[in-house]
């Protein structure tokens, strides 16, 4: 059975910094680094809620929020994928408004694997 594709997702300078293998996404080395769930929201590994998928495809989230959005629990454990050696470019990026940041490019640490990150359980 093939795999399904991998769909890059861009930051806002046009650089792919990690793929969605629904509902899964992987950084640039294949490794686990969240979810997206049908409403095209995006979770971290740990199922905190992280931003928003758009159709660009980037991930944002507002600059500030007063509501806390519940965690989730999140899928089981992918397999790692390995990403393709060559990525289409990056359409061209509409600027983003001042209240809404770009995820993979502002803020990437909430992006991370299941053994790093400030969330993770110690070894002790």
């Amino acid at each position: 059975m093939a795999q399904p594709a991998l769909i890059p997702i861009y930051t806002t300078k046009g650089d792919a910094e990690a793929f969605l293998q629904y509902p899964y996404l992987f950084n640039r080395n294949g490794d686990w680094i969240g979810f997206v769930t049908p409403k095209r929201e995006v979770y971290s590994v740990l199922g905190d809620f992280v931003g928003t998928l758009t159709n660009d495809p980037r991930i944002v989230r507002k600059r500030a929020t007063s509501t806390l959005i519940p965690r989730l629990e999140p899928p089981p454990e992918p397999k790692k994928v390995y990403p393709p050696a060559t990525i289409p470019l990056a359409r061209m990026m509409a600027e983003l408004s001042h209240s809404v940041i770009d995820v993979l490019l502002d803020d990437p640490e909430r992006l991370h694997t299941l053994d790093t990150g400030e969330q993770r359980q110690d070894l002790d």
